[in-house]
């Protein structure tokens, strides 16, 4: 178990003492070298691979790996995929490295592509929403902020280009939400635990500052192709936002310093797919993230 509710007081937020204790509980279960960086290296004759930064924590090292597909030509738009921002969601992962694997060449000459597949590999080996210092990276992507690994994705991504046309960033909404990590965030900030409900089937998250709802719904026309699309509650919600478009909630970005907030670009939006429904398995969730960064780039470069 990632998560001992006796860590702490209750109602009294965590010090460095009580992240130690939670820390401590974090061991690897899984390989970033071996899952990550070896088909990372399988494509490195293929796309420009970019090492954008090194994250140490405790005796831990780790590359932090992106793609460029081509020279960047100041003539066509720009366009960038991220995957693994929360180190648990694995077809966030595999669905980018799918999409250079098999389908990042047919866009070749159209859009300078930059891909970063694992954003967070120290989460990834530990199935973990938190970095090493239980920091969401996810509600941290702000220069000054404490995630080391967004502030290095952000530096590197505003030194690639100054204009963007597209970000899709691949996540996942897991049953563990609900039963780990949202328990653990009630006790890191000591605050009461609210229960909430998962919702079964893929969906995404759009910018309520720009939604651009035919973007979103041509993302979800061909997600459906591949998975079931998560319905609306009884409320007309999805993880308590109000439903906007089939498959689609708004959250405010910027606001809240998500990974899709870090560029200016027109389209932009997050996947989240369910991989513990009984309708799906790990293949088929590493297939939809593959189609639905497909469908976003085919829109948008169709207009």
């Amino acid at each position: 178990m990632a998560f001992d509710p006796s860590i702490g007081v209750p109602g009294k937020p965590w010090g460095e003492e009580e992240r130690r204790q939670w820390r401590s509980l974090q061991s690897p279960q899984r390989s970033y070298v071996k899952d990550v960086v070896s088909r990372i290296d399988g494509l490195a004759d293929r796309f420009e691979r970019v090492t954008y930064g090194r994250i140490e924590y405790g005796s831990d090292a780790y590359d932090l790996y992106a793609f460029r597909c081509g020279e960047m030509d100041p003539a066509l738009p720009t366009a960038l995929v991220t995957g693994g921002v929360h180190g648990y969601e694995t077809s966030g992962v595999m669905g980018a490295l799918a999409f250079l694997e098999e389908a990042a060449a047919a866009y070749a000459g159209r859009v300078n592509l930059l891909v970063a597949p694992c954003v967070s590999p120290w989460a990834y080996e530990r199935i973990n929403r938190w970095n090493y210092d239980a920091v969401d990276p996810n509600r941290n992507f702000r220069i000054d902020g404490p995630a080391r690994e967004a502030t290095a994705l952000m530096e590197w991504v505003r030194s690639a280009s100054s204009d963007y046309l597209l970000h899709i960033d691949l996540h996942e909404t897991t049953d563990t939400d609900e039963t780990e990590f949202r328990l653990a965030l009630s006790a890191r900030d000591g605050v009461d635990f609210k229960a909430g409900t998962i919702p079964d089937g893929f969906y995404l998250v759009a910018d309520s500052e720009d939604p651009q709802l035919e973007f979103q719904e041509a993302i979800i026309a061909a997600v459906e192709q591949v998975t079931h699309i998560a319905p609306a509650d009884e409320k007309g919600e999805i993880i308590g936002s109000p439903v906007i478009a089939r498959g689609v909630i708004e959250y405010p970005l910027a606001q809240l310093a998500l990974c899709a907030s870090i560029t200016n670009a027109r389209f932009k939006t997050t996947t989240e797919v369910y991989p513990d429904s009984p309708r799906v398995t790990s293949e088929n969730c590493n297939r939809a993230q593959l189609a639905a960064v497909c469908a976003a780039l085919d829109y948008a470069l169709a207009r």
